[in-house]
């Protein structure tokens, strides 16, 4: 979903208030419009700028009344720094992706207890008579996972901030050692290239995917400024 769009979505309060309505249970539109204080009208013209946008679905009942409900989950992401203002929508990853094996930076535990696990079926007579007793482990399985995974997400959206700090502060740094009209995303970009390449010409530029003549005139600046080297036509860290 375009950040953009989404964006200006959530920009006119009525709108957010209807998602935070629809996030609790599905509603119909005098229901919307009694919640909102606002004419019938203006609601069906915000579900129908969300419904346009893919955030919002609706059914009718066997009373052919028409409910809306969120289609599906997204996330909006918006940075907002003294380096640079940037968005990301995404649709939530698939529970089974190995976030350790895709994500090979992350140290946050995720042995988190699993709610799915069913019962080992050891072929016991007496399985029906303990099924409730199998419902309550499940439930009080899936209430454990809960609060780790409240837990979880509380330690990311710190984790998060934490990230943003370190970048604001990582590029002043940059900028007090190029001057402040300096792009220090660019050329701290153009540091991590270096590093993580043989350091050519043509590995910076596919790695940092830019214009060839901006990346040899941000490495000439880097030079300048002391930062890199460069040694039979390779950049290397100065020093």
């Amino acid at each position: 979903m375009d950040s953009a769009v989404l964006l200006d979505l959530l920009g006119n309060e009525n709108r957010r208030r209807i998602l935070r309505l629809l996030s609790h249970k599905p509603c119909y539109v005098t229901e919307i419009s009694e919640y909102l204080g606002v004419s019938p009208k203006a609601v069906i013209d915000h579900l129908r700028k969300l419904e346009d946008a893919g955030l919002i679905e609706s059914h009718t009942d066997d009373r052919r009344r028409k409910y809306f409900h969120i289609a599906r989950d997204v996330r909006l992401e918006v940075n907002v720094s003294r380096h640079g203002f940037g968005t990301k929508s995404a649709y939530p990853a698939n529970p089974s992706l190995d976030i350790q094996g895709s994500c090979p930076h992350m140290h946050i535990d995720l042995e988190l207890r699993s709610a799915d696990s069913e019962p080992d079926d050891d072929g016991d007579a007496d399985a029906a008579a303990d099924a409730g007793d199998d419902d309550r482990e499940e439930l009080a399985a899936l209430a454990a996972e809960f609060d780790e995974l409240q837990d979880l997400e509380n330690e990311l959206s710190l984790a998060q901030r934490w990230v943003h700090g370190r970048m604001s502060d990582l590029l002043d740094r940059v900028n007090d050692r190029l001057g402040v009209d300096a792009d220090s995303r660019f050329y701290a970009k153009l540091l991590a290239a270096v590093t993580s390449t043989d350091g050519s010409h043509r590995a910076v530029v596919e790695e940092v995917d830019a214009d060839p003549q901006a990346v040899e005139d941000g490495l000439r600046r880097l030079a300048d400024a002391d930062l890199l080297s460069r040694e039979s036509g390779r950049w290397r860290l100065a020093g």
